[in-house]
């Protein structure tokens, strides 16, 4: 009978603090709610270890800074520049006709070109969105890291419970061809046999349980637990039946890369606006006070009145070599990212029929390991009888114990990788 393979879905949610208005809520519940496959109520461990790793892993949370980062980046370039104020006292007085000239106060207020600020604040968001879609994407990979560590945590261990379950095994056969030898009815030798294999099974566990510790270090620190903290892994796990079909023509388009990229575009194309406008000229708006002191020796009309003068002044930008390399570096860099946004769908593709073919070819193993293992199994039941009969050889029960094994433990190998290949194409496919 054909098995069930399939994941549960549930949802993680994420931290997220200070996003502001750049994304819409259909990008927020995107970020706050993560659809993994687990099977079907009994995935618990793996959810919870993968909130850890939401919430702890250093690489997300140094990402996540990063993005925060870049959108402090928005308001630096959307203010206008300082104002400037000069001060100017005189040692001697300069003499007019109102009265001598004490001090003089300009303050002066430069305004870019009408719609220059919009437009680097629009650039500096496209750029802190693209670095958002940066961590998107490297959670999605963190993510993918602990599904693949915990798929080989749990063939390990199950393939450490085969070999114990095998050293039984191996410990009943001792026992019967003791008891035969003993009655006389088969040699010593076999008792040696069985010895031999037991020695090696034993060595076999031990190397497998040390080969557990890098895995379950390794499986911690993506979680930023101590490295031999314990591990809990589920009795069971299992392929899902039906494997996602995606559109060619709106393949990946909601990968975090793609869409990163996308919004890296956007920003260069701002740019270019932005260097426009930079060549345009600046307007300053200001004003010139003048503190005069009165005069003794005469009494004109306004005598020591202060003198107050609005002021104007305006940019010239002629040289123009700055202003055009500047919008060449910006078309340049998105004709860049149209070539990188080309090169990442087709590694998207060709990782996504990878992924599919290693998620079918496991699913065809493990149909044929479960056909053979029974009928291994079978033929084992069949030789041992015959070896109790005097029949059967005991090299063919050993041989025949032996090939039941390696067909187990194939078998867990094989569900281990089409886990692996199954939570990549989770990892292509999660916008």
């Amino acid at each position: 009978m054909k098995k069930n393979r399939h994941f549960n879905i549930i949802g993680l949610e994420l931290p997220l603090r200070g996003l502001g208005g750049i994304f819409s809520l259909r990008r927020l519940g995107g970020i706050l709610f993560f659809f993994l496959w687990m099977q079907g109520g009994q995935a618990q461990n793996l959810d919870t270890y993968l909130q850890m790793a939401a919430e702890n892993n250093p690489r997300l949370k140094a990402s996540y800074a990063e993005f925060e980062a870049a959108l402090q980046r928005a308001p630096q370039v959307a203010s206008l520049p300082d104002p400037t104020l000069t001060v100017s006292a005189f040692g001697r007085m300069i003499e007019t006709r109102l009265g001598a000239q004490e001090a003089r106060f300009n303050f002066m207020q430069m305004f870019p070109w009408f719609g220059t600020l919009k437009a680097k604040e629009d650039a500096a968001n496209l750029m802190a969105e693209a670095s958002f879609q940066n961590y998107l994407d490297l959670r999605n990979q963190v993510f993918f890291d602990v599904k693949s560590v915990y798929a080989e945590l749990y063939a390990l261990d199950k393939i450490i419970q085969l070999k114990q379950e095998n050293l039984a095994i191996l410990d009943s056969y001792r026992e019967l061809s003791l008891s035969r030898f003993q009655s006389g009815s088969s040699p010593m030798v076999n008792v040696v046999k069985v010895d031999i294999q037991r020695d090696g099974a034993i060595t076999e566990i031990e190397l497998l349980q040390e080969q557990r510790k890098p895995l379950q270090t390794r499986f911690n620190l993506m979680l930023r637990r101590e490295p031999m903290a314990a591990v809990s892994i589920q009795d069971t796990l299992f392929l899902s039946e039906n494997s996602p079909v995606i559109d060619n023509n709106v393949a990946f388009s909601g990968h975090p890369t793609l869409t990163g990229l996308e919004k890296q575009a956007e920003a260069y194309a701002m740019q270019d606006v932005i260097a426009q406008k930079e060549g345009l000229p600046m307007i300053g708006l200001g004003v010139d006070y003048s503190i005069i002191s009165k005069r003794t020796d005469a009494n004109p009309d306004m005598n020591g009145q202060d003198a107050v003068m609005p002021m104007l002044s305006v940019t010239l930008p002629i040289f123009r070599k700055k202003v055009n390399a500047a919008r060449k570096e910006a078309q340049l860099m998105g004709e860049s990212i149209v070539e990188q946004q080309e090169a990442q769908r087709n590694e998207l593709q060709n990782e996504y029929e990878t992924a599919i073919y290693e998620i079918n070819r496991a699913k065809k193993l493990l149909d044929l390991y479960d056909r053979q293992i029974e009928s291994s199994g079978q033929a084992n039941k069949l030789l041992i009888s015959g070896y109790s009969n005097s029949i059967t050889d005991f090299d063919e029960v050993l041989q025949m114990n032996q090939d039941v094994l390696m067909y187990q433990t194939q078998k867990i190998e094989v569900l281990k990788n089409g886990l692996i290949a199954q939570a990549r194409l989770q990892y292509l496919l999660t916008q």
